[in-house]
């Protein structure tokens, strides 16, 4: 079993990465300067794709927000909704993950 602290610091460097690229998105999004229709059309699909990115990061970005809070609560690797231990394979592959496999909602 992993030690809390060293999840804790897991999520700490994907937050440090996750917020680097947030900027780095930001950054890209505001350089454009198209000169021609065609040109404008391409950076627009092209910002599209990074708009996506950018809010793909921020939620990933708010659930370790929220897993570094239960740590600092003392409820790290437990479900939110049942109470029920999350296993320790779940944590491995989704360390930010509020539910058990059981409570996970299905989509």
């Amino acid at each position: 079993m992993k030690p809390v602290a060293e999840r804790k610091a897991e999520l700490l460097a994907r937050q440090t990465d996750l917020k680097t690229r947030i900027v780095g998105i930001g950054e890209e999004l505001d350089s454009h300067e198209a000169k021609d229709w065609e040109e404008m059309a391409t950076e627009r699909e092209a910002d599209e794709v990074l708009e996506d990115l950018g809010q793909s990061a921020q939620a990933e970005l708010r659930m370790i927000e929220a897993a570094l809070a239960r740590i600092d609560e003392g409820e790290y690797g437990y479900c939110v909704q049942c109470g029920e231990r999350i296993a320790e394979e779940r944590l491995d592959l989704l360390p930010a993950t509020p539910f058990c496999r059981n409570c996970a909602p299905r989509k």
